[in-house]
C-alpha cells in the first residue's frame, strides 16, 4: 500500500472507494456520471480521535485496512495522485465488512 500524504484530524477517517466491476447488460453501457457512488471502501488512515466532554479521546471502532460501508452522501472527496479518496466522520461509517 502506497503512503498517502493526508492525515485526518479528529474523528475523521480517510477511505478509498472499492469500485465494483462494470457489468454490461443488453449492450447498454452506463456512463460514469450516471453511476451511483460506491458505498464499500477501504480504510486508509485514521484521525486523532474524538474528544469527549471529559477531555478523553475515544478509540476508533475501525482500523487501517478494514473494509467498511459508508453512507452514500457522506464525506468530502479528495483527489491525490490521480486517486480519489473520501474523508468521512466515523459516524458516517455504517459497518465493517468481514
Amino acid at each position: 500500500m502506497a503512503k498517502v500524504n493526508i492525515k485526518p484530524i479528529g474523528d475523521r477517517v480517510l477511505v478509498e472507494h472499492i469500485e465494483e466491476k462494470e457489468q454490461v447488460r443488453g449492450g447498454i453501457i452506463i456512463p460514469d456520471s450516471a453511476k451511483e457512488k460506491p458505498q464499500e471502501a477501504k480504510v486508509i488512515a485514521l484521525g486523532t480521535g474524538k474528544k469527549g466532554d471529559d477531555g478523553k479521546v475515544a478509540p476508533f471502532e475501525v482500523k487501517v485496512g478494514d473494509r467498511v460501508l459508508i453512507s452514500k452522501y457522506g464525506g468530502t472527496e479528495v483527489k491525490l495522485d490521480e486517486k480519489k479518496y473520501t474523508l468521512v466522520r466515523e459516524d458516517d461509517i455504517l459497518g465493517v465488512i468481514g
